[in-house]
């Protein structure tokens, strides 16, 4: 198991909870956005259409805490979608987040199969599915690893399905912040968080069509949101043993971090970009 993903494994369980709900107070919100950037529900319903009268098949790759399907059920409009019930398998490392993500699943969702184990290590089952997604999920997948992984990420995918990736660019937070965390603090073995430029064209290079929207936001939190603010900065390095004051004081992290912060609080600069997969 590669450094990143024992320490992503660590975070991801029942003893780091308090740090995973510090994470989501500013989290929860990137899968807002991402079921606010497109018709979800046309294009489930043109999906449905495709399947007939069977439910369709979703493989929610590293599945997490189960926040993207909820989102879609929030502010996207399913419920009231014409689709079945969709079948959804959930594949993760850990076998708490399968858990999370199992109980979480709002209606259209209904939970399926289980794989605990990595993407690149995924036993295809024969047939594969209408729908493969991961979201904010691919992050601690070493770059050498990468090929597999989307390797596998294809072959999961039926003939006339589609695949949905969504993950930070380099001028992203999430790969800015750990690019410069890496920098400022020795974590040896800790290889940097593949962009989604890398993740596309890896993709490209396995034969793949790769179409993709930019979507830009802010992650914010108010000005007395510091416990929050320092469990969200710790996650996304997958490393508590650093508080916010000594990112601050530690270039060249505090240098990115220091304009982050104003008199109305903290925002930290998003640029997702949503991609849409067809092999």
């Amino acid at each position: 198991m590669s450094e990143i993903l024992t320490r992503s494994s660590a975070h991801w369980s029942e003893a780091g909870r308090s740090g995973m709900d510090a994470f989501y107070r500013l989290a929860t919100d990137d899968y807002r956005h991402l079921a606010l950037a497109r018709d979800w529900k046309g294009w489930f319903e043109t999906a449905q259409a495709r399947a007939g009268d069977r439910s369709l098949r979703l493989l929610d790759v590293a599945c997490g805490s189960g926040k993207f399907p909820n989102a879609l059920s929030r502010h996207a409009g399913l419920a009231n979608a014409r689709i079945a019930p969709i079948d959804t398998a959930l594949l993760d490392p850990s076998a708490f987040s399968i858990a999370e993500a199992r109980a979480a699943l709002p209606a259209p969702f209904r939970p399926g199969a289980e794989f605990e184990t990595t993407l690149q290590d995924l036993d295809v089952p024969a047939g594969g599915y209408d729908i493969v997604w991961a979201t904010h999920a691919l992050y601690a997948i070493p770059e050498a690893e990468l090929a597999a992984a989307m390797a596998r990420f294809l072959e999961a995918i039926a003939p006339g399905g589609q695949g949905i990736i969504a993950h930070s660019s380099d001028a992203g937070h999430y790969i800015a912040f750990h690019d410069r965390y890496l920098w400022a603090f020795d974590a040896p073995g800790v290889a940097r968080y593949v962009s989604a430029e890398t993740i596309a064209a890896t993709l490209r290079n396995a034969g793949a069509t790769v179409e993709v929207q930019e979507v830009i936001y802010d992650s914010v939190a108010g000005p007395d949101d510091t416990d929050a603010v320092e469990g969200y900065l710790q996650r996304c390095v997958f490393d508590d043993t650093v508080g916010l004051p000594g990112m601050l004081a530690t270039e060249p992290l505090g240098a990115y971090l220091r304009p982050c912060h104003g008199a109305t609080g903290w925002r930290f600069a998003q640029r997702v970009w949503l991609m849409g997969v067809t092999g």
